[in-house]
């Protein structure tokens, strides 16, 4: 059984949870894409890729074939980390087009189609135009994620993107809350221990008065 721990979906953006696939929940930072095998599950958990071709690139790829992809998803991640980090709280202007270009270059590789599809409701069908992607070789699992990164460029406000308050906490968020008040990635997790030193902090002050 998998000691893995289970990926980490607080983001409100895929593109950010794929930023948050590397987290400190405690002390040390946990790597949930720290090769092949980690890649593959967190695609699964976040629903990118569809779980029969993540099957065939584990039964099929070459030796540390899919280690090789990991890494380049680890690079991705770590570039655009520093791209939203330096740009959050304020929206984005046309020159970050350029510093885009390398995400634009994973993008044009895509094999990507689309297809009518139909959804049989018995004395009626409903028809739709369902869009596809050819997974041809292991390096297009790089497709899925770069189409995550461009949509959040793309679909969110970088004035609303925050990082966590929590101390050591490294998450980040969109927050999409009424009036824009999230502080925490979690209030279960991060929020209760802020509450708990708050309070422990008031004890102690009480105590020496």
């Amino acid at each position: 059984m998998s000691s893995r721990p289970p990926a980490v979906f607080v983001a409100d953006a895929i593109g950010l949870d794929f930023l948050n696939s590397i987290s400190t929940p405690v002390d040390a930072p946990v790597d949930a894409i720290d090769g092949g095998e980690g890649l593959l599950a967190w695609l699964k958990e976040s629903g990118m890729v569809p779980a029969k071709a993540l099957e065939q690139f584990r039964a099929h790829s070459m030796p540390g074939e899919l280690d090789g992809v990991a890494a380049q998803a680890r690079s991705l991640r770590e570039w655009f980390r520093a791209f939203v980090l330096e740009r959050r709280g304020r929206p984005l202007i046309s020159a970050d087009l350029k510093v885009l270009e390398p995400l634009n270059r994973l993008l044009a590789r895509d094999e990507a189609y689309k297809a009518i599809v139909v959804h049989d409701g018995g004395d009626s069908a409903h028809f739709e135009l369902s869009s596809n992607r050819r997974w041809r070789a292991p390096e297009s699992l790089l497709l899925a994620i770069g189409e995550s990164l461009a949509r959040f460029v793309c679909e969110e406000d970088f004035t609303h993107v925050k990082s966590c308050e929590g101390e050591n906490c490294t998450l980040i968020f969109v927050d999409h809350t009424r009036g824009h008040q999230r502080r925490w990635c979690s209030m279960a997790v991060c929020g209760n221990r802020a509450k708990q030193a708050a309070h422990r902090s008031r004890y102690k002050n009480k105590a020496e008065h």
